[in-house]
């Protein structure tokens, strides 16, 4: 999930606490702020630091005056021949291409492991906000492939699309079954998204007061369960396990829908656990009213209107075809 959703989760966690609740009608938000501050820092970690400390063994820079796929598919595909020859885990960087200010060149990525082979294609220029440009397809679209004999396994998504900022990272590691596993991203939810991390931090915290320990565990935790709901998933119990636990595939990350649904349920949650907190209210409701009004009935007609707009959607011309055959 996005940041935002992060945060705002791990101030709902505070706002369960009822000693988070009196410090903060006493003047005190340092629960809250420490719940916010604990629900960010996985992926804090992870983007802010992390990433730029991992080692890498290839990094493929495609050239922006020669689109030429082909050295970037060899490049996947010879790692993956590595790993299952050697044993040894190859960790291989794509580089994007900058073309102005704010234009990137845009190409796509699959590793087919049913096929056995690596297909990648270049596509038009797109703006740092993802949005192609008219007529900026390149004049060579050919499919590069390179083939590789070792069986595959992933868990991630078959398809990858670079294109802006900072490109994607790959580690190929042979298993003790003699495929080779293709993590996505090996530097982010590894280590930092570990609940025994969390229980550390929630450890160092309740040196303070364990009410403070508790808050930091509760949205530590309630970060590794949200990320758990997408694809990639998280090391769980880092340095027990290795590996992360496969994700339940049930949204991406970066899906407007489940975020926003998400941020509005922690502001509807934290609401009302500060309304239940006042003696006497001026006005009253049932916490079942009160989630029927704010989130059930209007979600419900959010969907059936999103619904009908996709519809629409999908029986008007698009502005830009593009073809892509990775």
């Amino acid at each position: 999930m996005k940041g935002i959703a992060h945060f705002i989760s791990g101030v709902t966690v505070a706002s369960f606490c009822p000693w988070a609740i009196e410090a903060a009608q006493n003047g005190n938000p340092s629960f809250f702020i420490l719940g916010a501050v604990a629900g960010l820092l996985p992926d804090t970690v992870d983007f802010k630091f992390y990433r730029f400390f991992y080692h890498y063994d290839v990094s493929v820079e495609p050239d922006p005056l020669q689109l030429d796929p082909q050295p970037i598919a060899d490049a996947l595909a010879a790692a993956v021949s590595n790993a299952a020859e050697t044993g040894r885990p190859v960790r291989v960087k794509l580089s994007t291409i900058k073309m102005s200010a704010d234009n990137w060149r845009q190409y796509r990525v699959r590793i087919d492991s049913g096929a056995g082979e690596v297909r990648v294609q270049f596509g038009p220029v797109v703006s740092t906000g993802q949005v192609p440009q008219p007529d900026s397809l390149p004049m060579n679209r050919s499919v590069a492939v390179a083939k590789f004999s070792a069986p595959v396994r992933q868990s991630y998504e078959p398809g990858y699309t670079v294109d802006i900022f900072d490109g994607p990272g790959f580690m190929f590691k042979r298993n003790e079954n003699g495929d080779v596993e293709v993590d996505f991203l090996p530097w982010h939810r590894s280590w930092s998204h570990s609940l025994t991390v969390g229980a550390l931090l929630a450890g160092i915290a309740s040196f303070w007061t364990w009410k403070a320990g508790a808050v930091v565990f509760g949205a530590y935790v309630l970060h590794v369960i949200e990320d758990q709901m997408g694809y990639m998933g998280s090391n769980w119990f880092f340095p027990f396990t290795e590996k992360r636990v496969p994700g339940f595939k049930m949204m991406h990350s970066g899906d407007a829908f489940p975020n926003f649904a998400g941020v509005w349920l922690c502001c509807l949650l934290i609401f009302w656990n500060v309304y239940a907190a006042i003696g006497n209210p001026l006005y009253h409701f049932s916490f079942f009213r009160f989630i029927m009004t704010a989130m059930v009935v209007p979600f419900a007609i959010f969907g059936l209107i999103r619904r009908l707009l996709i519809r629409a959607d999908r029986r008007l011309p698009e502005m830009l075809s593009i073809d892509w055959n990775v």
